[in-house]
């Protein structure tokens, strides 16, 4: 399930999206995968979880990149 928190940090109100399971979330509009998210307050953005779980292993920059771009190897 989506969980949020907002917290300030350098003055600024803002907000952490992820999932309480483990998913990946999506933001809505973008379609753009995240582990978790972090956004100004005032954004206003919005997540779904998705089916796929968050990688229990760091990923290198290239990796990420690939998931970012939706490249697959």
């Amino acid at each position: 399930m989506i969980q949020t928190e907002t917290f300030e940090k350098n003055g600024r109100t803002l907000v952490r999206t992820y999932s309480d399971t483990g998913h990946m979330v999506r933001q809505d509009g973008t379609g753009v995968v995240y582990s978790e998210a972090v956004d100004p307050v005032e954004m206003g953005r919005t997540y779904t979880e998705t089916d796929e779980l968050v990688p229990d292993t760091e990923l290198s920059a290239e990796e990420a990149l690939n998931i970012i771009t939706g490249v697959s190897e």
